[in-house]
């Protein structure tokens, strides 16, 4: 058998297949990055920066704890005051998601059960991220986002 040699053409051939490989995998992570995208945490960061301190100082002022589990189908969001005993609030809105996308966030209809929020919400193994609201009786907004780690 004779010998083979690498020629220019074999050269260009490998690193246009290289390259391609490349961009073709850019273009793909690309392409996933902005599909998955769940969107803007805030529409004006600037004019939202410019409350933060205050917002900060009064939701720490009340001491709140937020602590959430999931079992059996149910999600518990047990939110505790400073005494440690239980805080039921004004009002509650929360968004049970994944941290990567929200074609899977819900809406749980909590209902506290004079311990802790509960609501039947079937979700997957993984990551969870509960983004909630909570409004105390005096007016004062509670903001948190609750990592929820389901095995």
């Amino acid at each position: 058998m004779g010998e083979r040699k690498i020629t220019g053409r074999h050269v260009f051939l490998g690193f246009a297949a290289a390259f391609t490989v490349i961009i073709g995998v850019n273009l793909l992570l690309a392409y996933s990055a902005v599909n998955t995208f769940p969107g803007l945490e805030v529409k004006n960061s600037y004019v939202a920066s410019q409350t933060f301190d205050e917002r900060r100082e009064a939701q720490e002022a009340l001491g709140w704890t937020v602590d959430a589990s999931h079992s059996g189908g149910l999600l518990t969001l047990a939110i505790t005051g400073p005494d440690g005993r239980p805080v039921e609030v004004k009002a509650l809105d929360a968004t049970v998601g994944r941290a990567t996308h929200v074609a899977e966030d819900v809406r749980p209809d909590f209902r506290f059960d004079g311990k802790a929020y509960l609501a039947p919400v079937p979700l997957g193994d993984g990551n969870w991220n509960i983004r909630l609201e909570a409004m105390a009786d005096d007016g004062t907004i509670f903001e948190q986002r609750v990592v929820l780690v389901k095995e």
